[in-house]
């Protein structure tokens, strides 16, 4: 029981290569490309729309000298949010159901601004270590705990996208078992566990684009601290 329940979360293999590279190509694969017709389609328009509201909401709270970073966080937050919705489909794999996957992407952009903070305003990054006003006597545990904590960041970063995933998909893979067998045992009882699963899977849904936006949000707040 506990193998089959697992094995959702293996990556799916074909000819005995795993197939995990080609799944994360898929959000550039459903990226309308822009054409050279003065009328653009609905997807493109809608697309383009999409990536402007989140680039002016994203970008909001940052400074000047982190607008440049607008690109990339848009197609973060639009990677995480197609790969995330893909995989609650049947049939499909969850690349951010890995940790390994997160934290390849969470480690690269949390050291990312650090450095930025370091080459830009050195001073103000390291005093972020020791708060204003401490005592004297606290200043050694002080920087020791706000080391440990900003060192955490990308784990954080990468272990909160893996758990809510995963926990989600264990559900909803425990209602479904729980919904099939009450259908074979009890046909008169199916529509208790049935309509709790369509919950559980709007909740899910929902779950999937909120761990989008808050990885997201949370990349461009470590951002904004050092620009």
């Amino acid at each position: 029981m506990m193998t089959n329940l697992f094995n959702q979360f293996e990556a799916p293999q074909m000819f005995g290569t795993k197939m995990t590279l080609i799944t994360l190509l898929i959000p550039l694969v459903l990226t309308p490309q822009p054409t050279n017709r003065l009328n653009a389609n609905r997807t493109y328009t809608l697309t383009k729309w999409v990536l402007k509201e989140i680039t002016k909401h994203l970008m909001m709270p940052a400074s000047k000298n982190g607008f440049k970073w607008a690109p990339l966080l848009a197609s973060l937050l639009l990677m995480l949010l197609t790969l995330n919705i893909v995989g609650m489909f049947p049939y499909t794999f969850t690349p951010t159901t890995q940790l390994s996957v997160n934290m390849a992407l969470a480690l690269p952009l949390w050291l990312a601004t650090v450095l930025t903070g370091l080459r830009t305003q050195p001073t103000k990054s390291i005093a972020h270590l020791l708060p204003e006003g401490t005592p004297a006597l606290l200043i050694p545990t002080l920087i020791i705990i706000e080391s440990i904590s900003l060192l955490i960041r990308p784990i954080a970063l990468g272990v909160r996208l893996t758990a809510n995933l995963t926990a989600g998909h264990l559900l909803l893979q425990l209602i479904s078992t729980a919904a099939l067998t009450t259908t074979k045992m009890a046909p008169t009882l199916f529509l208790l566990p049935t309509l709790l699963l369509i919950l559980l899977m709007i909740l899910e849904f929902a779950v999937a684009i909120i761990q989008a936006y808050v990885f997201t949000l949370l990349t461009c707040l470590y951002l904004q601290e050092n620009t």
